[in-house]
């Protein structure tokens, strides 16, 4: 599959202009920018999974709402750094004319981007990042978040181990993306009645974490919280593990951790973790078959940002269809009408603050004994309600919303 085919359902004949259903979109051709990490810390989770969970959701609407439409896929790498994929974004509106930007699973290069499509009125679609998307970086008519986002992450967790009393510890990515883990890991944590002894915060990336661990461990806390991702994660459990960190009175937590990095770290080590996400590949007849087709194309199962891109990027291009425009004012408020259905995400719909809420899962990894083959990593603790995970809208920060 190549990441930049152009795509289409059905040739448009020889002296036959844009078909009706087309009519007022913008040259004929719906353009969507895919802006991954292709080798840095969130390749795996991202990456060509992201790419591939693109077209495939292209694939899947020319065989329906959107046949006979003309659908272009380009891609490029931000390599984790904001002025590259902020110049990239913005090559391709003004040269290409790319309606809407795909994935940039970094925080620093999500708040960037986001005034720019505004500044620009195209679209981004993120898949998960930081909760100030929705909150006061919001761009509701420009901006939809689709998967997750820090406060559910953080949320799922610490709700349901904070207790009066418990101390936490963090030890945090020091940038945009960990230092909101951290803000809403205080937040839920002192309104639970707990403490946060301190945060550690470490260089991103980083691949000695060793005296920020032993900081943490010295600090007597109850649970030492990870508020990293990626390889950042999989090097702290490791190093965690080294330690002896697990094997005491200490609770160790990270508040996002994929099974690509249970992959990584193998269940010896990654056993009876607790997990917070918003798709798993095996939670049911539909997520199987879905995760069965993506691994034909790319060799693992979907992590839940390329399973939330191919959900995304297939109600975008249906709400473009229903809408017959790529305006992106137009197509967003089309996202809020359409219902979402597909073999991804359950009781799902698009917020006024641009926040998609959906059924979230609270899961633990098994133990070595309990898993029945490679990826069978995941049993299902409890499933909790997009309104109850996600952060209401009372509490929103969003200006638009407060207006």
């Amino acid at each position: 599959m190549k990441a930049r085919q152009l795509a289409a359902c059905a040739a448009i004949s020889a002296g036959i202009g844009i078909t009706p259903s087309v009519a007022e979109i913008s040259d004929g051709t719906v353009k969507l920018g895919v802006l991954t990490d292709m080798a840095g810390v969130y390749a795996d989770i991202s990456g060509k999974g992201t790419i591939v969970a693109t077209q495939m959701a292209v694939d899947d609407c020319l065989k329906a709402e959107c046949a006979g439409m003309k659908i272009e896929v380009l891609s490029a790498d931000h390599q984790n750094k904001p002025d590259i994929g902020v110049n990239k974004a913005r090559e391709w509106i003004d040269t290409a004319g790319v309606d809407v930007l795909v994935d940039m699973s970094n925080a620093a290069l999500q708040l960037a981007i986001a005034p720019l499509v505004k500044e620009k009125n195209r679209m981004a679609l993120f898949a998960g990042g930081t909760a100030r998307l929705t909150g006061d970086a919001c761009q509701p008519d420009h901006v939809v978040q689709w998967m997750w986002d820090t406060y559910v992450q953080v949320a799922g967790v610490a709700n349901g181990l904070t207790e009066p009393g418990t101390t936490w510890h963090l030890v945090t990515a020091d940038y945009a993306f960990g230092h909101q883990f951290e803000a809403d890991a205080k937040s839920i944590v002192t309104a639970k009645g707990g403490k946060v002894l301190g945060s550690t915060r470490h260089p991103f990336p980083s691949n000695d974490l060793s005296s920020f661990l032993l900081t943490a461990q010295s600090s007597g806390a109850d649970i030492v919280a990870l508020a990293n991702a990626g390889a950042d994660t999989i090097n702290a459990v490791k190093t965690a593990q080294d330690f002896g960190m697990t094997s005491g009175n200490q609770k160790l937590v990270a508040f996002f951790f994929t099974v690509m990095d249970v992959k990584g770290l193998g269940l010896e080590t990654a056993q009876g973790t607790t997990v917070t996400e918003g798709f798993y590949w095996d939670l049911d007849d539909r997520t199987r078959a879905f995760s069965e087709r993506f691994k034909k194309e790319h060799g693992t199962v979907p992590s839940a940002i390329q399973a939330g891109i191919y959900s995304g990027v297939r109600h975008y291009l249906k709400a473009v269809a229903a809408a017959k425009s790529d305006d992106a004012k137009t197509v967003i408020q089309k996202m809020r009408e359409v219902p979402i259905e597909d073999d991804v995400v359950r009781n799902a719909r698009v917020r006024e603050d641009g926040r998609m809420v959906h059924d979230f899962y609270i899961f633990q990894v098994k133990k070595p004994s309990e898993s029945k083959g490679e990826w069978d990593y995941y049993k299902l603790v409890s499933t909790v309600p997009g309104d109850e995970a996600f952060r209401p809208l009372s509490q929103s920060t969003c200006p638009a919303i407060k207006k």
